[in-house]
């Protein structure tokens, strides 16, 4: 069920027994609860890697229903990353995707691992992992409106972070990170805080603290044999996205970590793209989650 570095985790974190048991929950298939989940959302988040190698975070955004299960093994999405996203190209091809669809309004989450192809009007996913996350650290928001989507500013291209970017990243309560195993199989999921929780330690690197969770420790795990990850953070009020590709280290010394955090993820910045109102979807305010340390 779990990959070596995933054990790995789990055994230094004293968490494998636990992992265990929730590790139960996992399906191939989508469950009719997942599948109601999914029609329901507005944004979903992509993990993949480029074709060259590096892992990138997208979201993709529609009406309700623009996600939809075609049965128990096939999700359906009636969109494709638009030409200044970095996965754009990835995501023509055949590819390993990390999905996860994150409902702020009522503090759920799913996540979805499988095999994308194209097809006619988006792109289809075959299911090879399906499993709910806890409410734990999402910040609530509402939607505030529908935008027609587009790149109103212009799209930055750099390696290393713009006072824009830094900006951005203090003021998150929010990100997303794209990782993938040593076989490729990619993973996405969600991180939250209070603002501030991830630190920009200098234009190329950051750092966040890991908080109790699920005990299965995918993300970990996968940075364990494969460094290499992709953030995703946005500005949900005006649309703004900052997409970066790195490389991860995972810092177990416990001193001077954040309270309440088992260790912490240092990235380091290869590449970082802003896309300033690029996110369809605008939100208002959060509402910080009750579980943040």
């Amino acid at each position: 069920m779990f990959h070596s570095g995933e054990l790995a985790v789990q055994r230094r974190m004293g968490q494998a027994d636990v992992a265990a048991r929730v590790g139960r929950s996992i399906r191939t298939g989508i469950p009719a609860v997942a599948a109601s989940f999914l029609a329901e959302q507005s944004m979903v988040v992509l993990g993949a890697a480029d074709p060259a190698g590096r892992l990138w975070a997208s979201p993709l955004t529609g009406p309700a229903g623009f996600v939809h299960a075609l049965d128990e093994a096939t999700i359906d999405i009636d969109t494709l990353p638009g030409s200044a996203d970095p996965l754009s190209v990835a995501l023509a091809g055949d590819v390993e995707v990390g999905l996860i669809a994150l409902q702020p309004q009522r503090r759920r989450r799913m996540r979805v691992n499988g095999t994308s192809v194209v097809r006619e009007g988006g792109m289809r996913i075959t299911t090879e992992q399906v499993y709910a996350n806890c409410p734990k650290y999402i910040s609530r928001r509402q939607i505030r409106e529908f935008v027609t989507a587009g790149e109103p500013g212009p799209v930055t291209r750099g390696t290393a972070l713009t006072s824009a970017a830094v900006a951005m990243v203090r003021a998150a309560d929010t990100f997303f990170v794209a990782t993938a195993d040593g076989d490729g199989h990619a993973d996405a999921s969600h991180r939250g805080g209070n603002p501030g929780f991830l630190r920009v330690l200098s234009p190329t690197r950051l750092r966040w603290p890991d908080y109790r969770g699920n005990s299965m420790f995918m993300t970990l795990g996968n940075l364990a044999v494969q460094p290499r990850c992709g953030l995703l953070v946005a500005d949900w009020s005006t649309g703004a996205l900052l997409q970066l590709t790195g490389r991860a280290e995972l810092v177990w010394d416990t001193a001077g970590l954040t309270a309440g955090s088992q260790c912490a993820v240092d990235f380091t910045v290869e590449e970082a793209v802003e896309r300033p109102g690029a996110l369809a979807v605008r939100w208002g305010p959060p509402e910080l989650s009750p579980n943040n340390p």
